[in-house]
């Protein structure tokens, strides 16, 4: 696991993938927070965190897009399926390479808090909240996207599968909370919708509010789309 996890992160950064993923990132929000803390004179980095996530929604894609696609494209994957490392190693490593770049994003992006506590005053517990929320759902974002590049070889498709998802989930926690504030769908609907709803629960951490179970939920669907993965993969393994 160890292997494939240094092998495929230091692809991100041998090819343009990793460079245009945290380029991109880095430029919108440093515009960002230019404008909504430098030239707003605000303290609060809620602004930024909030356009973070819907950039988040069209970038992740890009990182995980080629993370198996590229291996049937190359034919290099029956050398994976192949060697001493089992399906979940496998899985782990490339997940984990992805998630480290992701890491590195979140390292790069603590200029803010910084330059904010230099010329002003931070709301730590928005802060910290806004990192962890945004690190639970960028983990279960990356998982999304591994799973989604394991069906298909073709990374554009892999690509706009993964952004049609957190789009539709994004569109679901839209629809959730418009029915539940107008009270028009039956409350058990109502109930189970906002329990599936991903962005519902981002907003309740953002906020400082670290409730065990929107962890735990993040935690889940994380293990879920990799436990897909794995399973998949034997299947293709054995066809």
């Amino acid at each position: 696991m160890l292997a494939i996890f240094k092998r495929d992160f230091k692809a991100y950064f041998t090819s343009p993938i990793g460079y245009i993923y945290l380029g991109s990132y880095i430029l919108v929000l440093n515009l960002i927070f230019y404008f909504f803390n430098a030239l707003g004179g605000s303290s609060s980095l809620s602004g930024v965190f909030s356009f973070m996530l819907l950039v988040m929604m069209f970038l992740t894609p890009i990182l995980t897009m080629r993370v198996f696609s590229e291996e049937y494209k190359q034919k290099t994957d029956q050398l994976l399926f192949t060697s001493p490392v089992k399906l979940s190693g496998i899985v782990m490593g490339k997940y984990l390479s992805s998630l480290g770049v992701f890491v590195c994003l979140l390292v790069l992006s603590l200029l803010w808090p910084f330059t904010i506590s230099i010329f002003g005053v931070n709301n730590m517990a928005e802060v910290a909240g806004n990192y962890i929320a945004i690190l639970a759902l960028g983990a279960a974002y990356i998982a999304m996207g591994v799973f989604i590049s394991s069906l298909t070889e073709n990374q554009v498709i892999a690509a706009v599968g993964s952004l049609g998802l957190f789009v539709a989930l994004y569109i679901l926690e839209q629809v959730s909370t418009l029915f539940y504030e107008s009270g028009a769908m039956p409350v058990i609907v109502m109930r189970f919708l906002r329990f599936l709803s991903i962005f519902g629960r981002f907003d309740g951490i953002t906020r400082g509010v670290f409730a065990v179970d929107d962890i735990v939920y993040f935690l889940s669907v994380t293990a879920v789309f990799l436990f897909l993965t794995v399973r998949g993969l034997e299947k293709r393994r054995w066809s």
